[in-house]
């Protein structure tokens, strides 16, 4: 039935590592990953506990098909209480771990407590044991994979650990995976690195079985690979450019957050995008861009490696930063690019190798930097705050100097490490913060695409993309085409692509299978692996108790709907070029129709006949 039904319970108070069988009864209504976990969490936490306290949980989660032969079966979730937001934290991952955790006999792991002193989780099979990791601590993401790969001389150990800024406690640290792939968002790491937890390591080789019907989930999953094969943005636009294909066509539609969201367009776009990055440099006559790369189990490959010049400032003494690694992908060059005026490309490939190394988080971090250039800007912070550094819009100097402060917990690097909501709270400007809950916004303008910023505003882990991707239907067409100036149909259409984000991102299979796939593709595949009887109509459901669920955590955490918001910016400010032109955002038009559709009051809180129309 695919799940494993083994949950790991690791004290790191005691030392002690438990098995104990999974809540089939919770499987039912929560299928597994980011809906199962949360659900956990729920019922083992005080949403209101202080996030860095022993009291807060973390547990790494896969999904059913996690570990399959479905295409992208290699995810797995991050789920505890956010130190950034406070609000409950599901943070999503691809590589390769997932599936290692699944092939060790597992479908989650849960860490509780505080370990006395630094350790890491050393996992194989059914052989789980702490052990000392004080020659790791203070070590990047990348020594630690090292060292532990060196320690127990397997070279197919996967292992999952946080670098040196969760270690000095900043709030968006994401825990590394495989290298350059992360669990990224809202300070998961942070919370890791709290417990004294550095590293998870894992060798799985039973494989994973319990498939109900294993000839039907062959057929399903071959039919679903297909019409990933032969999607144009699964089957061509990603394997190619990635998700840096973007960077031009919201550009040009005036949806491109730039200089911390003062613009909506940025004129050094085509310098940073996937384009750009296949072009050959004139000093070597390679181009930054090295190779495309999968997940497990993936066959769309949207995987960026690449290299930065030698020659150029940011690595010329250093040959440690000469090989290929990570690339940029949409976001990260948004944020380390447009938010903060910089268009050179190989800067923007160093910084995004220094957060992959020290496990940051790029959105946060480039966010954050932008707001502190405009600080700058406006004579707020001096050069005297800064440690002599010219915070100026483009300076991809101060960009690279930054990133390797805030990596390692030092100077200025330490007020960036804040997030944008305190850090500009703390310098008297609240309102120059762009972030909804805490968490700093993604990379497009709500002003330009409406239905995005009800995205935000509503989102359980404050501002995110993932958690409602409308930009697929507002700017794509997929599933079908919106008007991204149009409020009217949004509400419906946010709430639509939250319940199904939910339901996918607790199944173990990626989101991006979705500009190719509805849930009519992935009910099938579920439904051979798994027992229960698994529709489209079921998927939806489980979608919709997710999300209310994470709400209801939220609401025990002290949210209310005045939470529900956006920046003043977006609100006030109207965009100054582009399709959008004199638009701001219209959230007060949307709102009132979302909580109507959710069935919430007007408080933004469940009413009863939803709570108990979803078992809740």
């Amino acid at each position: 039935m695919a799940w494993t039904e083994k949950v790991l319970r690791v004290n790191l108070t005691t030392g002690l590592c438990q098995s104990e069988p999974l809540n089939m009864e919770w499987v039912q209504q929560y299928l597994g990953q980011r809906g199962l976990a949360s659900k956990y969490l729920l019922e083992e936490i005080d949403p209101a506990c202080d996030a860095l306290s022993s009291e807060n949980k973390l547990i790494m989660a896969t999904g059913p098909l996690t570990g399959t032969m479905a295409a992208t079966g290699g995810r797995y979730s991050v789920i505890t209480k956010s130190p950034l937001t406070h609000t409950i934290a599901c943070s999503n991952s691809g590589g390769f771990i997932g599936a290692e955790i699944k092939n060790a006999g597992w479908d989650m792991v849960i860490f509780e407590g505080r370990a006395e002193k630094p350790v890491y989780l050393y996992l194989e099979n059914d052989q789980a044991q702490l052990l000392d990791a004080a020659d790791l601590w203070g070590k990047s993401a990348w020594e630690t994979d090292e060292l532990i790969h060196k320690k127990h001389q397997d070279p197919l150990l996967r292992i999952a650990c946080v670098g040196r800024s969760a270690e000095k406690g900043c709030l968006y640290s994401a825990i590394i995976n495989d290298l350059h792939r992360a669990a990224g968002r809202s300070g998961v790491g942070t919370v890791m690195a709290s417990k004294n937890l550095k590293a998870v390591a894992v060798r799985g080789t039973k494989g994973v079985g319990n498939i109900k019907d294993f000839p039907a989930f062959m057929q399903t999953t071959q039919e679903a690979k297909a019409v990933l094969a032969a999607d144009g943005v699964t089957g061509e636009g990603l394997p190619a450019y990635g998700t840096q294909v973007l960077m031009n066509v919201i550009n040009e539609i005036g949806a491109m957050p730039t200089r911390n969201m003062r613009e909506v367009q940025f004129e050094g776009a085509e310098n940073i995008s996937a384009e750009a990055m296949l072009k050959l440099r004139s000093s070597d006559n390679k181009a930054n861009l090295t190779t495309n790369a999968a997940c497990f189990g993936c066959t769309i490959a949207c995987g960026r490696i690449s290299t930065v010049d030698k020659g150029h400032f940011s690595i010329k003494n250093k040959p440690e930063y000469w090989g290929a690694s990570g690339g940029l992908e949409y976001e990260a060059a948004w944020a380390l690019g447009s938010d903060i005026g910089v268009d050179d490309l190989d800067a923007l490939t160093y910084a995004n190798f220094i957060c992959n190394e020290d496990g940051i988080d790029p959105i946060s971090f480039g966010s954050t930097l932008a707001a502190a250039m405009e600080l700058y800007q406006m004579g707020v912070i001096s050069d005297q705050d800064t440690g002599g550094i010219a915070l100026k819009f483009g300076s991809a100097e101060a960009l690279v100097k930054m990133v390797e402060l805030t990596a390692k917990g030092e100077g200025f690097g330490l007020e960036l490490a804040l997030g944008s909501k305190r850090f500009c709270e703390k310098y008297g400007h609240p309102d120059l913060s762009m972030t909804v809950k805490g968490q700093e916004f993604p990379a497009y303008d709500p002003r330009a695409i409406q239905g995005m910023g009800l995205t935000y505003a509503t989102s359980n882990r404050g501002a995110c993309h993932l958690r409602s991707y409308t930009v697929s239907s507002e700017v794509l067409g997929v599933p079908e085409k919106t008007d991204p100036l149009e409020t009217e149909g949004k509400p419906a259409l946010v709430k639509a692509f939250q319940d199904v984000s939910a339901a996918i991102d607790s199944s173990g299979l990626c989101a991006f299978t979705t500009f190719a796939w509805t849930l009519d593709n992935i009910a099938p595949q579920i439904d051979a692996a798994c027992q229960g009887g698994w529709t489209t109509d079921k998927l939806l459901e489980v979608g919709e108790r997710i999300w209310n669920m994470e709400r209801q955590f939220n609401l025990q955490a002290g949210f209310t709907a005045k939470d529900d918001t956006l920046p003043k910016r977006m609100l006030t400010e109207a965009a100054k070029t582009g399709p959008a032109k004199g638009r701001v955002n219209d959230l007060n038009k949307m709102l009132p129709e979302y909580y109507q559709l959710r069935g919430w009051d007007e408080e933004g809180e469940p009413t009863a006949a939803t709570l108990a129309r979803l078992s809740l």
